[in-house]
């Protein structure tokens, strides 16, 4: 992820080896009711009106992807319930997350928020990937190396970086947040970042349980 691309290209364009009416299963952090994140948001989008070619993520889409299992619909229902069973047994066990955001990211098909760094996320990546596992789903990142980033806009089309650089820089006021839970969703085929929940799953409920 270039912290300057030259060019950014269509996000929306058919990725090699993704069908358009495929809804994948995915682990995604979802942020949509965190307040500092969604003044965060705000004031991007703020800072980005008017500006032709992006397509700013609405406050209740914000999220932070972890993995992606394969299509959704290729999964048992008891395999499906066995994985968030495992899941939901494994994240217990793990504190909630508290990290700054704040940083902007470029890429050339999105502007993001930096989430880093990677290294507070292992254990919920690696108890979401066990649990991933047991069910005989993919355990892949959602992309590899995994850098956690809270995606603002994406882009729609071929034109240059630099008004959107110029236009958003390369911080907004530092927020801290905590993250508290992971959800597994299945994600729209239609490749927009919507999403439908199948379920919740808090970090550190064993504990909270016992007080």
């Amino acid at each position: 992820m270039s912290p300057f691309p030259t060019q950014m290209s269509d996000h929306w364009a058919i990725q090699p080896g993704a069908g358009p009416q495929t809804r994948q299963l995915m682990w995604p952090i979802t942020l949509g009711t965190d307040q500092a994140i969604i003044e965060l948001a705000r004031e991007a989008h703020r800072r980005l009106t008017g500006i032709a070619g992006l397509d700013l993520v609405p406050p209740r889409w914000l999220h932070l992807t972890t993995l992606t299992s394969g299509p959704a619909d290729d999964i048992a229902s008891d395999a499906l319930a066995a994985m968030i069973e495992e899941a939901q047994h494994l994240l217990a066990a793990i504190a909630p997350i508290t990290i700054t955001v704040g940083r902007v990211l470029y890429h050339p098909r999105a502007v993001m928020l930096d989430a880093g760094p990677a290294e507070p996320f292992q254990p919920v990546i690696e108890a979401v990937r066990a649990a991933t596992r047991k069910a005989g789903r993919s355990t892949a990142l959602y992309h590899d190396p995994w850098r956690p980033h809270i995606t603002l806009a994406y882009s729609n089309t071929s034109r240059p970086a630099a008004p959107v650089i110029e236009a958003l820089g390369r911080n907004l006021p530092a927020r801290q947040v905590t993250i508290r839970s992971v959800s597994l969703v299945t994600q729209s085929p239609r490749q927009r970042w919507t999403w439908d929940r199948i379920t919740d799953l808090p970090l550190a409920a064993a504990e909270s349980q016992r007080q």
